[in-house]
């Protein structure tokens, strides 16, 4: 089963954007979908749900042996994406969404503190390698790259020596800053549909 994980160290790194486009990007493929909430505090997932009316499922599901219950709770879905966690504060929900996701998306910011944050993302994928059947495609999301900028060029070359990178990039555009709470259209026309194209033919994680 295709399981997507949507990873950062910090909250406020379009984790819960980017899981919420790749959700919808899913579902306009044909694919049946269900979105996990894993974050315990902010539940910002199940909240956009709820407030925008969706049709795709979404379940709040933030425990530690969530690579444990994935099976089961996506029973009859083709596909995951699990919006987790800042990392910092839990880390045990993010160790073990990362353990049972095929897909692991870092979406980042092409600024200095974005990339510093990278590595320790990394650092806790590349501890869980040994604990998984199989390695999973994990790859970078460059988000609110502002058009034309030479920042986005130096910050994707400076990733992709420590992980592979989409060419698919997210425009700081309104139709995403303003997007919680709203429906969500036409995902797969965004950078957010070429990125899933992009990730669905990733075969592992290597550099």
């Amino acid at each position: 089963m295709l399981s997507i994980a949507v990873v950062n160290l910090k909250g406020g790194s379009t984790k819960t954007t980017s899981a919420a486009y790749l959700l919808h990007a899913l579902a306009e493929s044909g694919l049946s979908v269900l979105g996990v909430d894993a974050d315990p505090e902010n539940c910002s997932l199940v909240r956009w749900s709820d407030l925008a009316s969706w049709e795709i499922p979404v379940v709040g599901m933030p425990v530690k042996d969530l690579h444990r219950r994935l099976s089961s709770i996506a029973d009859g879905f083709d596909a995951v994406v699990i919006d987790t966690p800042p990392m910092e504060s839990g880390r045990g929900i993010v160790t073990s969404a990362v353990r049972g996701a095929s897909h692991i998306v870092v979406p980042m910011s092409p600024t200095p503190m974005d990339f510093d944050r990278l590595r320790a993302v990394l650092d806790l994928i590349d501890d869980i390698d040994p604990l998984r059947g199989q390695p999973a495609a994990v790859a970078v999301l460059l988000t609110r790259v502002i058009t034309n900028s030479a920042s986005v060029d130096v910050y994707r070359a400076a990733a992709r020596d420590l992980v592979p990178v989409l060419s698919a990039r997210v425009s700081r555009l309104e139709r995403f800053a303003q997007a919680f709470g709203n429906p969500i259209e036409n995902a797969l026309n965004t950078g957010y549909g070429d990125a899933l194209s992009e990730l669905l033919g990733m075969e592992d994680h290597q550099p």
